[in-house]
Protein backbone atom coordinates (compact mmCIF):
# COMPACT_ATOMS: atom_id res chain seq x y z
CA UNK A 1 0.00 0.00 0.00
CA UNK A 2 2.96 2.44 0.64
CA UNK A 3 4.21 1.94 -2.81
CA UNK A 4 0.51 2.34 -4.17
CA UNK A 5 0.97 5.97 -2.26
CA UNK A 6 4.29 7.02 -3.85
CA UNK A 7 3.15 5.97 -7.03
CA UNK A 8 -0.19 8.45 -6.50
CA UNK A 9 2.05 11.27 -5.24
CA UNK A 10 4.44 10.96 -8.31
CA UNK A 11 1.14 10.78 -10.72
CA UNK A 12 -1.19 13.15 -9.07
CA UNK A 13 -0.01 16.39 -10.00
CA UNK A 14 -3.39 18.32 -9.36
CA UNK A 15 -2.14 19.34 -6.03
CA UNK A 16 -5.74 19.40 -4.35
CA UNK A 17 -6.54 18.42 -0.70
CA UNK A 18 -10.18 17.28 0.19
CA UNK A 19 -9.63 16.68 3.54
CA UNK A 20 -11.47 14.78 5.31
CA UNK A 21 -13.59 13.92 2.03
CA UNK A 22 -11.00 13.20 -0.15
CA UNK A 23 -11.79 9.02 -0.44
CA UNK A 24 -15.18 10.52 -1.55
CA UNK A 25 -14.83 13.31 -3.82
CA UNK A 26 -12.20 13.23 -6.77
CA UNK A 27 -10.44 16.00 -8.13
CA UNK A 28 -12.91 16.23 -10.70
CA UNK A 29 -16.06 16.53 -8.45
CA UNK A 30 -17.00 13.09 -9.16
CA UNK A 31 -18.98 12.02 -5.45
CA UNK A 32 -18.17 8.50 -4.59
CA UNK A 33 -21.24 5.62 -3.48
CA UNK A 34 -18.63 4.75 -0.82
CA UNK A 35 -15.28 5.70 0.50
CA UNK A 36 -13.80 2.40 -0.92
CA UNK A 37 -14.94 2.69 -4.96
CA UNK A 38 -12.90 5.71 -5.79
CA UNK A 39 -9.52 4.70 -4.15
CA UNK A 40 -10.32 0.98 -5.85
CA UNK A 41 -10.76 2.46 -9.29
CA UNK A 42 -7.43 4.48 -8.67
CA UNK A 43 -5.80 1.06 -7.68
CA UNK A 44 -6.68 -0.04 -11.08
CA UNK A 45 -5.47 2.53 -12.82
CA UNK A 46 -1.97 2.76 -11.00
CA UNK A 47 -1.73 -1.19 -11.80
CA UNK A 48 -1.96 -0.02 -15.85
CA UNK A 49 -5.33 -2.02 -15.97
CA UNK A 50 -7.88 -1.24 -18.15
CA UNK A 51 -11.55 -0.16 -16.19
CA UNK A 52 -14.59 -0.74 -17.10
CA UNK A 53 -17.29 1.25 -15.13
CA UNK A 54 -20.58 -0.77 -15.08
CA UNK A 55 -23.68 1.36 -14.18
CA UNK A 56 -27.22 2.81 -15.33
CA UNK A 57 -27.47 5.87 -17.54
CA UNK A 58 -26.96 8.85 -15.42
CA UNK A 59 -25.17 7.33 -12.69
CA UNK A 60 -21.82 9.47 -13.16
CA UNK A 61 -19.96 7.07 -15.54
CA UNK A 62 -18.19 9.52 -17.70
CA UNK A 63 -18.32 11.88 -14.47
CA UNK A 64 -15.95 9.47 -12.86
CA UNK A 65 -13.46 9.20 -16.04
CA UNK A 66 -13.45 12.56 -16.06
CA UNK A 67 -12.29 12.58 -12.33
CA UNK A 68 -9.58 9.99 -13.24
CA UNK A 69 -8.27 12.66 -15.73
CA UNK A 70 -8.36 15.12 -13.60
CA UNK A 71 -6.63 13.10 -10.61
CA UNK A 72 -3.62 12.38 -12.76
CA UNK A 73 -3.66 15.74 -14.63
CA UNK A 74 -3.67 13.94 -17.98
CA UNK A 75 -5.96 14.75 -20.88
CA UNK A 76 -8.86 12.36 -22.25
CA UNK A 77 -9.66 11.13 -25.63
CA UNK A 78 -13.14 9.94 -25.61
CA UNK A 79 -14.49 7.52 -28.52
CA UNK A 80 -18.83 7.38 -28.19
CA UNK A 81 -19.25 3.75 -29.72
CA UNK A 82 -22.45 3.26 -32.49
CA UNK A 83 -23.11 0.45 -34.80
CA UNK A 84 -21.36 2.55 -36.90
CA UNK A 85 -17.81 2.82 -35.15
CA UNK A 86 -15.25 1.61 -37.48
CA UNK A 87 -11.39 1.17 -37.28
CA UNK A 88 -10.98 4.25 -38.78
CA UNK A 89 -12.91 6.47 -35.87
CA UNK A 90 -10.84 4.39 -33.56
CA UNK A 91 -7.14 4.99 -35.34
CA UNK A 92 -7.34 7.63 -37.67
CA UNK A 93 -7.55 7.84 -41.49
CA UNK A 94 -5.55 8.79 -44.66
CA UNK A 95 -5.76 12.36 -46.29
CA UNK A 96 -4.66 13.83 -49.47
CA UNK A 97 -2.61 17.35 -48.56
CA UNK A 98 -1.13 20.14 -50.51
CA UNK A 99 2.36 20.89 -49.64
CA UNK A 100 4.77 23.05 -51.72
CA UNK A 101 2.08 22.61 -54.52
CA UNK A 102 2.26 19.09 -54.45
CA UNK A 103 -0.20 16.40 -53.07
CA UNK A 104 0.44 13.95 -50.03
CA UNK A 105 -1.06 11.31 -48.35
CA UNK A 106 -1.13 12.26 -44.56
CA UNK A 107 -2.81 10.23 -41.77
CA UNK A 108 -4.46 11.84 -39.24
CA UNK A 109 -4.44 10.20 -35.85
CA UNK A 110 -7.25 8.96 -34.22
CA UNK A 111 -8.22 8.69 -30.66
CA UNK A 112 -6.63 5.28 -29.66
CA UNK A 113 -2.78 6.17 -31.77
CA UNK A 114 -3.43 10.27 -29.40
CA UNK A 115 -4.19 8.04 -26.40
CA UNK A 116 -1.14 5.55 -26.66
CA UNK A 117 1.42 8.07 -27.71
CA UNK A 118 1.14 11.08 -25.54
CA UNK A 119 0.17 9.17 -22.17
CA UNK A 120 -3.17 10.19 -22.40
CA UNK A 121 -6.16 8.33 -21.02
CA UNK A 122 -9.11 6.65 -23.55
CA UNK A 123 -12.39 6.71 -22.72
CA UNK A 124 -14.70 4.44 -24.74
CA UNK A 125 -18.24 5.23 -23.90
CA UNK A 126 -20.92 2.60 -24.30
CA UNK A 127 -18.44 0.34 -25.56
CA UNK A 128 -21.19 -2.56 -26.05
CA UNK A 129 -22.68 -0.76 -28.63
CA UNK A 130 -20.02 -1.27 -31.09
CA UNK A 131 -20.05 -3.80 -33.37
CA UNK A 132 -17.80 -6.91 -31.60
CA UNK A 133 -16.07 -7.11 -35.22
CA UNK A 134 -14.85 -4.04 -34.27
CA UNK A 135 -12.96 -4.13 -31.05
CA UNK A 136 -10.72 -6.37 -30.92
CA UNK A 137 -8.31 -4.56 -32.70
CA UNK A 138 -7.72 -2.70 -29.44
CA UNK A 139 -7.13 -6.44 -27.90
CA UNK A 140 -3.20 -5.87 -27.69
CA UNK A 141 -3.79 -2.39 -26.60
CA UNK A 142 -5.39 -3.75 -23.92
CA UNK A 143 -3.83 -6.64 -22.41
CA UNK A 144 0.07 -6.92 -21.07
CA UNK A 145 1.70 -5.62 -24.42
CA UNK A 146 0.24 -2.11 -24.68
CA UNK A 147 0.95 -1.72 -28.30
CA UNK A 148 -0.45 -2.47 -31.44
CA UNK A 149 0.29 -2.31 -35.03
CA UNK A 150 -1.55 0.24 -36.78
CA UNK A 151 -2.85 -1.16 -40.06
CA UNK A 152 -3.77 2.00 -42.03
CA UNK A 153 0.69 2.98 -41.69
CA UNK A 154 2.34 -0.30 -40.63
CA UNK A 155 3.68 1.40 -37.33
CA UNK A 156 4.31 -0.43 -34.15
CA UNK A 157 3.09 1.77 -31.29
CA UNK A 158 3.91 1.24 -28.08
CA UNK A 159 2.16 2.91 -25.43
CA UNK A 160 3.50 5.55 -23.02
CA UNK A 161 3.67 4.62 -19.59
CA UNK A 162 1.23 6.98 -18.50
CA UNK A 163 -1.60 5.93 -21.00
CA UNK A 164 -4.44 4.57 -19.51
CA UNK A 165 -8.11 3.15 -21.24
CA UNK A 166 -11.94 3.46 -18.80
CA UNK A 167 -14.72 1.95 -20.41
CA UNK A 168 -18.02 2.48 -19.29
CA UNK A 169 -20.72 -0.13 -20.16
CA UNK A 170 -24.88 -0.09 -19.29
CA UNK A 171 -25.95 -3.68 -19.62
CA UNK A 172 -29.69 -4.75 -20.92
CA UNK A 173 -30.24 -1.56 -22.88
CA UNK A 174 -31.38 -1.89 -26.34
CA UNK A 175 -28.88 -1.64 -28.77
CA UNK A 176 -26.67 -3.24 -26.70
CA UNK A 177 -24.80 -6.42 -26.99
CA UNK A 178 -23.41 -8.46 -24.51
CA UNK A 179 -19.25 -8.01 -24.25
CA UNK A 180 -16.82 -10.43 -25.83
CA UNK A 181 -15.42 -12.78 -23.53
CA UNK A 182 -11.65 -12.04 -24.92
CA UNK A 183 -12.63 -8.40 -24.84
CA UNK A 184 -14.22 -8.30 -21.18
CA UNK A 185 -11.33 -10.31 -19.78
CA UNK A 186 -9.05 -7.48 -20.25
CA UNK A 187 -10.66 -4.93 -17.56
CA UNK A 188 -11.12 -4.66 -13.90
CA UNK A 189 -14.67 -4.19 -13.62
CA UNK A 190 -16.22 -1.93 -11.07
CA UNK A 191 -19.96 -1.58 -11.01
CA UNK A 192 -21.38 2.41 -10.15
CA UNK A 193 -24.73 2.69 -8.97
CA UNK A 194 -27.04 5.76 -8.06
CA UNK A 195 -25.73 8.29 -5.70
CA UNK A 196 -28.28 7.82 -2.46
CA UNK A 197 -28.74 9.30 1.38
CA UNK A 198 -25.94 11.97 2.13
CA UNK A 199 -23.90 11.42 -1.01
CA UNK A 200 -26.99 12.75 -2.84
CA UNK A 201 -27.29 15.35 -0.38
CA UNK A 202 -24.23 16.45 -0.68
CA UNK A 203 -24.14 16.52 -5.19
CA UNK A 204 -27.22 18.80 -5.01
CA UNK A 205 -25.98 21.08 -2.25
CA UNK A 206 -23.29 21.38 -4.39
CA UNK A 207 -24.64 22.36 -7.71
CA UNK A 208 -27.77 23.83 -6.59
CA UNK A 209 -25.98 26.18 -3.53
CA UNK A 210 -28.21 29.35 -4.17
CA UNK A 211 -31.47 26.86 -4.76
CA UNK A 212 -34.12 26.72 -1.72
CA UNK A 213 -34.26 23.97 0.58
CA UNK A 214 -38.06 22.94 -0.26
CA UNK A 215 -36.84 22.56 -4.27
CA UNK A 216 -33.50 20.46 -2.77
CA UNK A 217 -35.89 18.48 -0.61
CA UNK A 218 -38.58 17.51 -3.10
CA UNK A 219 -36.13 16.71 -5.34
CA UNK A 220 -33.96 14.14 -3.14
CA UNK A 221 -36.98 12.93 -2.03
CA UNK A 222 -38.33 11.81 -5.19
CA UNK A 223 -35.08 10.56 -6.20
CA UNK A 224 -34.94 8.38 -3.14
CA UNK A 225 -38.81 7.00 -3.96
CA UNK A 226 -37.75 6.79 -8.10
CA UNK A 227 -35.07 4.04 -7.10
CA UNK A 228 -37.47 2.44 -4.85
CA UNK A 229 -39.34 1.97 -8.02
CA UNK A 230 -36.79 1.13 -10.15
CA UNK A 231 -35.66 -1.54 -7.93
CA UNK A 232 -39.33 -2.73 -7.27
CA UNK A 233 -39.05 -3.11 -11.09
CA UNK A 234 -42.03 -0.63 -11.73
CA UNK A 235 -39.81 1.72 -13.35
CA UNK A 236 -36.90 1.75 -15.69
CA UNK A 237 -33.82 2.67 -15.18
CA UNK A 238 -33.99 5.95 -17.11
CA UNK A 239 -36.44 6.98 -15.04
CA UNK A 240 -33.91 7.60 -11.64
CA UNK A 241 -31.24 9.13 -13.88
CA UNK A 242 -29.06 11.08 -11.25
CA UNK A 243 -28.12 13.40 -14.55
CA UNK A 244 -31.96 14.21 -15.56
CA UNK A 245 -33.00 14.84 -12.00
CA UNK A 246 -29.80 17.41 -11.99
CA UNK A 247 -31.59 18.80 -15.05
CA UNK A 248 -34.92 18.86 -13.57
CA UNK A 249 -33.39 20.67 -11.01
CA UNK A 250 -31.91 22.97 -13.01
CA UNK A 251 -34.83 23.92 -14.81
CA UNK A 252 -37.13 24.17 -12.08
CA UNK A 253 -35.28 26.89 -10.43
CA UNK A 254 -37.12 28.91 -13.51
CA UNK A 255 -40.21 26.78 -13.55
CA UNK A 256 -42.80 24.77 -11.50
CA UNK A 257 -40.75 21.95 -10.22
CA UNK A 258 -43.61 19.37 -11.39
CA UNK A 259 -43.22 20.60 -14.99
CA UNK A 260 -39.55 20.97 -14.96
CA UNK A 261 -39.26 16.65 -13.62
CA UNK A 262 -41.93 15.92 -16.53
CA UNK A 263 -39.74 17.97 -19.28
CA UNK A 264 -36.41 16.34 -18.00
CA UNK A 265 -37.56 13.06 -16.98
CA UNK A 266 -41.26 12.05 -17.56
CA UNK A 267 -41.45 13.23 -21.18
CA UNK A 268 -38.69 10.73 -21.76
CA UNK A 269 -39.79 7.61 -21.14
CA UNK A 270 -41.19 5.16 -23.40
CA UNK A 271 -43.85 3.28 -21.65
CA UNK A 272 -47.49 5.66 -20.87
CA UNK A 273 -47.90 3.65 -17.92
CA UNK A 274 -44.74 4.50 -16.70
CA UNK A 275 -44.67 8.71 -17.40
CA UNK A 276 -47.94 8.48 -15.73
CA UNK A 277 -46.78 6.73 -12.45
CA UNK A 278 -43.60 9.05 -12.17
CA UNK A 279 -46.23 11.74 -12.13
CA UNK A 280 -48.11 10.40 -9.68
CA UNK A 281 -44.99 9.88 -7.31
CA UNK A 282 -43.70 13.47 -8.36
CA UNK A 283 -47.34 15.13 -7.17
CA UNK A 284 -47.16 13.06 -4.05
CA UNK A 285 -43.82 14.65 -2.84
CA UNK A 286 -44.31 18.18 -4.14
CA UNK A 287 -46.60 19.76 -1.05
Amino acid sequence: MALMEQEMDKRNRTGKDYGDDAKLIAAGGYIAPDENLWQDILAAVMLQKPVLLKGPTGAGKTKLAESISAQFGQPMQSINCSVDLDAEALLGFKTLTQRNGESQIEFVEGPVVKAMKNGHFLYIDEINMAKPETLPILHSVLDYRRMMTNPFTGEVIQAHPDFGVIAAINEGYIGTAPMNEALKNRFIAYPIPYLTGEQLQQLWDREFSEAGSELKTFMLDLASDLMKQVQNGLLSEEAASIRSLLDATALAQHMDPLRAVRYAIAEKLEDESERDLFMDLANTWKK
